[in-house]
């Protein structure tokens, strides 16, 4: 069992931010796995014989460690080197990525539960429903991106040909691989933060007795702080002090938010850029 703890509240007007905490109690195993070469991955997908989806996600781990090799080589490269100045490239590229975007990667499909903190003066319910919008709205917008990004790469990889790295091809693999991420994030996370509606769903049609006299809000509410249920909204108090410096026109200032990715270890970059949406 996997949970997750991810972080809710207001930041500029109507924008959001939507940010998954890193908890340092979680163990992370920082032992480097070994690289798999091209014809190890083809044997695995033969010999394994699992479903078309499964084996999309291995070659998708596949690229994925790939990348983040060729990444880290670029990241060491000395100061001034053609490497250097190409990963200086990559970070100016990865910070016009929407932080929506990153939230969702970051949704894994080992995650059995969330924990959502947020405002204590926020409805609840109204927290929920913005959490399932965004993920409705990223399985929509992740897969119209994560085709059309297919699409660039046959015309991308024709580059090949100069005698320069093919960085057109390789953002567009990595964007294809992101929106990838995002989508499978968007879904796993509409999974999570939706299960209880469909128990209610179930209650209100088997046992009428019981919910008598009972709106549906009320009964919302219990489920909301339901043991069973695979997300649990803890309202905060603390979060809701650091939100009363807010500026109604410009939002919460700099050092509000860092203060707030300090307390709840949240990345203060990503973390910024729904203040600038």
């Amino acid at each position: 069992m996997m949970r997750a703890r991810l972080v809710v509240f207001p930041i500029k007007g109507r924008n959001w931010c939507f940010s998954r905490s890193t908890d340092s109690s979680t163990p992370q195993t920082d032992l480097p796995k070994p690289s798999l070469k091209l014809k190890d991955l083809w044997n695995k997908i033969r010999s394994d014989g699992k479903p078309i989806t499964e084996n999309a996600e291995t070659v998708v781990d596949f690229v994925s460690e790939k990348m983040n090799r060729a990444w880290t080589g670029l990241e060491i490269a000395p100061e001034g080197t053609f490497k250097n100045k190409l990963y200086g490239l990559g970070v100016r590229l990865l910070a016009s990525v929407k932080p929506s975007e990153n939230f969702l990667k970051s949704i894994s499909k080992d995650i059995t539960e969330v924990e959502v903190t947020y405002p204590a003066s926020l409805n609840p319910r109204y927290v929920r429903r913005r959490l399932r919008h965004m993920a409705m709205r990223g399985t929509i917008v992740h897969r119209r991106y994560l085709y059309g990004s297919v699409s660039l790469l046959p015309f991308t990889a024709a580059f090949a040909v100069l005698p320069l790295p093919n960085i057109p091809f390789f953002w567009v693999l990595f964007r294809t691989y992101s929106h990838w991420r995002a989508l499978k994030g968007s879904e796993r996370l509409l999974v999570l933060v939706s299960n209880c509606s469909r128990k209610w769903h179930s209650t209100s049609t088997t046992s009428e007795a019981d919910i008598k006299g009972r709106s549906y809000e009320d009964l919302e509410l219990e489920l909301i702080h339901s043991t069973s249920c695979q997300w649990v909204l803890q309202p905060s108090e603390e979060l809701e002090k650091l939100l009363g410096a807010a500026d109604d026109e410009h939002g919460l200032g700099k050092c509000t938010i860092s203060e707030i990715c300090r307390i709840y270890q949240l990345d203060d970059k990503e973390v910024m850029k729904y203040r600038s949406l």
